[in-house]
């Protein structure tokens, strides 16, 4: 196949997708990966100038200095973004904005921040109290993916509740593509929150989680509708997710779907299937391993090999 044949092909399947969705224009206006990337970038270090900045001050006020220059950049960065977005919606929704709705988002996320780094810090201790492999609360700071997916569903959560869904949603992606674990911006995240490992995690939009949880990596907090589990629409916008108390511990591989309710002090065990509420201070697991004697292992190789 030519060039000249691939444009063709690609002409095509645009004017297919135009006509399956022909309330669409062509819209221009979308935030853009590569830039919320180093927005998060210059905000990390704004939050962590000696971590996440590498900056060695001199100075208490030089310090200040530069998380202020930092700050300035970000937020002028974040706004742009912001902008774009509110453009999108406004194309792709027809909805209508106040003139400076993206410079309204920003300042109010700013105010934001000293928060969020005390819930970064929380979250944080928390990991280095639970893993006692940690050396030092900087190393989990700077190489524990379950710290970084925090920071980062930190800032997006605020965003995504100021109003700007996508640009919350690619830093969500972001945290994603570096650590293996996937929290929707929406979800909702108490204080000392540690996943111990990380890979393979997922919380859904309209989980609610309290505080001092502890999940250890491929627990999924998601919603029966998409396995069919659920009589609603798979595009129905409720709470779909679970709630998990405080003082939870969730093992690795365990997943949790629907609307329920997981009671304080509890713990899930691995690989638990789980679509029901859970009563306070319960202990949920799954059967041990059998052993088995020499005259059972032979039977079960037989079995298999016959499978075979």
């Amino acid at each position: 196949m030519t060039i000249p044949d691939t444009v063709s092909g690609l002409r095509a399947a645009r004017a297919d997708w135009r006509r399956r969705h022909d309330h669409r224009r062509d819209i221009g206006s979308f935030p853009s990966r590569d830039a919320i990337a180093a927005i998060v970038d210059t905000l990390s270090a704004a939050l962590y100038p000696r971590r996440l900045g590498h900056y060695r001050a001199p100075t208490a006020a030089s310090e200040d200095d530069y998380v202020a220059a930092k700050l300035i950049a970000g937020l002028r960065d974040l706004e742009r973004e912001v902008a774009a977005e509110i453009g999108y919606w406004q194309e792709e929704a027809s909805a209508d904005f106040p003139e400076h709705q993206a410079a309204t988002i920003v300042r109010l996320f700013a105010t934001t921040l000293p928060e969020v780094r005390r819930l970064i810090d929380g979250d944080v201790e928390a990991a280095f109290l639970a893993d006692p492999a940690a050396r030092s609360v900087d190393e989990i700071l700077v190489c524990y993916p379950g710290a970084i997916a925090s920071l980062h569903h930190r800032i997006a959560h605020q965003l995504h509740q100021l109003g700007a869904p996508i640009v919350a949603r690619l830093m969500s992606e972001l945290a994603n593509e570096r650590t293996g674990i996937d929290i929707h911006p929406g979800a909702t995240i108490g204080r000392h929150f540690f996943i111990d490992h990380g890979t393979g995690v997922v919380i859904g939009e309209t989980a609610i989680i309290g505080d001092r949880v502890r999940l250890y990596q491929h627990v999924t907090l998601g919603a029966r509708s998409a396995l069919g589990l659920a009589p609603q629409s798979p595009r129905a916008r409720l709470a779909r997710h679970p709630i998990v108390g405080n003082d939870v511990i969730v093992y690795a591989g365990a997943t949790i779907l629907g609307r329920v309710t997981i009671g304080d002090r509890s713990v899930i065990g691995g690989n638990v299937w789980l679509l029901s509420d859970v009563a306070p201070g319960s202990v949920l697991v799954q059967p041990e391993a059998v052993h088995l004697d020499s005259a059972g292992a032979a039977d079960l190789r037989d079995t298999l090999e016959e499978a075979a």
